[in-house]
């Protein structure tokens, strides 16, 4: 028995079994010979890591452009939050912790330059719209390796795809452990953009709902404490009873929604970063326009797709991998006139 034989007949004997056993995957687009050593998520989670789209995330913003301060949140270390969220409930619960932190590091590989405000950018720009948790998906099919894709089992990338969201309307992943995904999303960026938005100065504990503080908690880990051991707590309830849902027991996922609410009422859609937000949406129009023009001039990935799927597409594929600095850069390249001395 090799190691990855032993890691899988430890997955059968540990994990409940509504888990997503390693033994038991869908599979690949295209079959590989099995590894000795890794588990095909194991696999999965070390080809995120590696690819160079995960790499970009440390210079994409989370909430706040251009933050000169070591203790912002990028998209990078908000993915690493998720990550650690996620790989707790799973352990909780009794899920994959594997194909868990797979799915949370690529969840957001797929998101543009300068947080939300490059989202809509390219929403009203692409003709069939822009969805961040869709352009990940893109990215691990078919963007990395030269246009190779990372060739990642169907379960990781369905919980890429579904991490969005919490209505009715969205199902949801296939599997638990995608689900997981698509609740830690929303408890790291909710607490840790308010620990931002505090150390920005935009909010602080006094003024957030105290009502919520209440059933939530009054500091940041508090918050996180509440709202993993609930979903455990809730998760394993429904299990044990017959029902196949992970999810927050209802006191506490509405003070979440009405947390979440709160959020973007005064700070994501706030007054005090609509300068940035414009200055950057512009940025970005300006360098659509300018590729649409001149799609040569991008490189050949995205002017291979240019012209075998649209012009749109390769723009919108290549605007979305941009980092905030290399937008930037570009746009100073591209639009800043050069200082020449006669």
């Amino acid at each position: 028995m090799n190691v990855r034989e032993k890691i899988e007949s430890s997955e059968r004997l540990t994990l409940i079994k509504e888990a997503a056993f390693s033994s038991q995957t869908n599979g690949r687009e295209i079959d590989e010979e099995v590894d000795n050593f890794r588990t095909c998520y194991m696999i999965d989670r070390d080809r995120i890591i590696h690819s160079k789209s995960f790499r970009r995330l440390k210079h994409k913003t989370q909430v706040y452009i251009k933050t000169f301060g070591d203790h912002y949140r990028t998209r990078l270390t908000h993915t690493l939050e998720v990550s650690q969220v996620a790989r707790t409930i799973a352990v909780g619960i009794g899920l994959n912790e594997t194909l868990v932190e797979a799915i949370s590091l690529g969840h957001d590989l797929g998101h543009v330059a300068f947080a939300h405000n490059g989202e809509e950018v390219l929403n009203e720009f692409l003709p069939q719209g822009f969805r961040h948790n869709e352009q990940s998906v893109r990215v691990v099919t078919k963007l990395e390796k030269e246009g190779n894709g990372l060739n990642l089992t169907e379960e990781v990338i369905d919980g890429i795809l579904n991490h969005s969201g919490l209505s009715s309307n969205n199902k949801g992943a296939r599997t638990l452990e995608g689900r997981i995904v698509q609740y830690s999303d929303k408890i790291a960026y909710i607490n840790h953009d308010i620990d931002d938005s505090v150390r920005a100065g935009l909010l602080s504990e006094e003024i957030l709902p105290r009502e919520l503080c209440n059933v939530l908690g009054h500091s940041h880990s508090d918050r996180i404490n509440t709202l993993v051991s609930d979903l455990i707590k809730t998760s394993k309830k429904n299990l044990d009873n017959g029902i196949r849902e992970v999810g927050l027991s209802s006191e506490i996922g509405e003070a979440m929604r009405e947390l979440r609410t709160f959020m973007f009422k005064n700070v994501y859609l706030s007054d005090e970063l609509k300068e940035e937000r414009k200055k950057a949406k512009f940025v970005l129009e300006q360098l659509i326009k300018y590729f649409m023009k001149y799609p040569e001039q991008m490189p050949k990935l995205y002017f291979d797709i240019a012209n075998v799927e649209s012009r749109e597409r390769g723009v919108s594929d290549y605007i979305a991998g941009m980092s905030d600095d290399y937008c930037l850069n570009l746009f100073n390249k591209v639009y800043v006139p050069k200082l020449v001395i006669y």
